[in-house]
């Protein structure tokens, strides 16, 4: 439970220690003294949001620090081992730092921790219910969490959420392996007809480059021959012809030679050149006779290179990479998997689904146990709290699937009076009404609990006379087993309280500004407070009579 709480520099706190003991403790004041500011700073050490608007004015951090007594929480010092955190043994401190640069730090026992670790360690310590919770409770997911945290289950129902996502997992890889295997089927049938298309062309690089040789070279088939047969017989066939004008020449340079032997340079020329020009007639002659082919290979040619160029086309890649295309198609085909093994899958999947099953079957029986137990004590609980003759319900609607949060749908209903149908809390006509059954069901609630502090913030808001006493002994009552505090504007509930803080505010005369004072009441100022809660700003010795007798009757309840 909450031992001590340290608040410095904090909105309107300069500095302020506050000891807390087992019990009922009310907190009072007048509107505007700063009730809420321990609740405010109690918060931010368990891990709420803050910024440096909530630092004192003139000063550059705020500090909060909250000490708990944990002899009685083995799970909480468990978890504070699993994670490091040990502190004293016994006591855990959560302390809270914010600097007027906007950073804040968080601390458990000495060691900074995230926002999200501090939160996890106050759902230990604290349960804080604000005056807004009846509005809360008209969720449909309020009502559950509450529901499962009276019936003890909140492990069970987080264990139900991830039994859930792990067969919505599964089933979403299941259903994406047979849409992969789908793709897969149609891919692979794609590959194997172009595959197969290209392997019957039957096409390689060097046929490629032959063809085009062969289909330039048939093309100009006539010229060709036309060319290689005029300059056979220019070269050596008519009277002219180069190789006898060569031979004319050398032999004419030969009978001279005897009188200039410089002329033997120019005869060396022309022999070498007689036989260059001879080894070109008898290649030039060589080839004439390769032009002499079957006239139909030209078509044949032609014929194959139009094939080409319509697959070519077809694949929109140029036809020497058509060889390439195939040697792609053939690996892809060979890469294509089945989309993973599918019955394996399968067979996750449907594990997965009953294990969901079996676990969400656990929540439902310990819900629908619960729902009857919180369901009669709220009941009693509305007879004493001028609602005689009204019902709570929980109600429970199957879900067809199942989700997340189980197997139905949690759902409070309440006849406020008698004779009245039952109807969703939501639906709840008054005001006032649905704040003393949201009452009435976070005291019942909080009965069955782990926390060990309960934090009350106004909740009392909308009642009042002999229903607000009700409510006093209600908490009163919840106190003797759990430490209790309640902020309230009700004499009727501060008479109820063990302990009593009263709250004040003062404007300071140096600084001119507004300080918030927080004092634990002796008797005698207990009986002044709730004289001036009954009688408002002027008290008389009948209010404070009244306020005696208030304090003595509740005393003895």
């Amino acid at each position: 439970m909450l031992r001590l709480l340290s608040i410095s520099n904090f909105v309107i706190v300069d500095h302020m220690e506050l000891e807390f003991s087992a019990g009922f403790t009310v907190l009072t004041g007048e509107t505007g003294a700063g009730k809420s500011i321990m609740i405010d700073a109690l918060s931010l050490t368990l891990g709420e949001r803050g910024d440096s608007s909530l630092i004192r004015q003139g000063c550059e951090r705020a500090e909060i620090s909250a000490l708990f007594d944990t002899e009685a929480l083995p799970e909480f010092c468990e978890w504070l081992d699993q994670h490091d955190l040990q502190g004293d043994s016994g006591s855990c401190i959560l302390r809270r730092v914010l600097d007027a640069s906007g950073r804040s730090r968080a601390l458990i026992n000495g060691h900074t921790v995230t926002l999200q670790q501090l939160r996890t360690a106050g759902d230990y310590l604290v349960a804080v219910h604000s005056q807004h919770a009846h509005q809360a409770l008209m969720q449909k997911s309020a009502q559950r969490e509450l529901l499962d945290a009276f019936a003890g289950c909140c492990e069970l129902s987080q264990a139900v959420k991830t039994a859930f996502q792990s067969w919505q997992d599964i089933q979403q890889e299941r259903v994406d392996c047979e849409q992969r295997l789908a793709e897969s089927l149609e891919k692979r049938e794609q590959f194997e007809w172009q595959k197969r298309e290209l392997s019957e062309l039957n096409l390689t690089a060097n046929e490629w480059e032959t063809l085009q040789t062969d289909h330039s070279r048939l093309s100009n088939l006539a010229g060709l021959l036309e060319a290689t047969q005029s300059g056979i017989e220019l070269l050596s066939e008519n009277d002219t012809a180069a190789v006898s004008q060569i031979g004319a020449v050398k032999s004419r340079l030969q009978n001279l030679l005897e009188y200039d032997s410089q002329l033997q340079t120019v005869i060396d020329l022309l022999d070498s050149a007689q036989i260059q020009v001879q080894e070109s007639i008898y290649e030039l002659r060589h080839y004439r006779q390769q032009l002499d082919i079957d006239p139909q290979y030209l078509q044949e040619v032609e014929q194959r290179v139009t094939v080409i160029h319509g697959m070519a086309r077809k694949y929109r890649v140029a036809p020497e990479a058509l060889p390439a295309l195939l040697d792609d198609v053939s690996a892809q085909l060979e890469s294509l998997d089945g989309g993973g093994n599918l019955t394996q899958l399968a067979e996750q999947e449907q594990a997965a689904l009953a294990t969901y099953r079996e676990l969400a079957g656990k929540l439902s029986g310990k819900r629908r146990k619960a729902g009857k137990t919180m369901a009669k004590a709220v009941t009693e609980a509305m007879q004493t709290i001028a609602m005689v003759g009204g019902k709570f319900s929980v109600a429970f609607e199957p879900l067809e699937q199942g989700n997340a949060s189980g197997l139905e749908q949690v759902e409070f209903q309440v006849a406020a009076h008698k004779g009245l149908a039952l109807k969703p809390l939501a639906r709840v006509a008054s005001g006032g009404e649905l704040s003393r059954i949201s009452l009435a069901i976070q005291v019942i609630a909080s009965q069955t609990g782990s926390v060990p502090t309960l934090v009350f913030d106004e909740v009392d808001v909308g009642i009042g006379g002999r229903v607000a006493e009700i409510v006093g002994q209600l908490l009163k009552q919840l106190g003797r087993s759990r430490q209790v505090m309640c902020i309230t504007h009700l004499p009727q509930v501060a008479a109820a309280g063990d302990h009593h803080l009263q709250v004040t505010k003062t404007e300071e005369t140096d600084s001119q500004q507004i300080q918030s004072r927080i004092t634990m009441l002796d008797n005698d100022q207990r009986v002044d407070e709730i004289a001036r809660m009954l009688g408002g700003v002027k008290m008389t010795e009948a209010t404070r009579k009244h306020a005696a007798e208030m304090l003595q009757n509740s005393a003895a309840e």
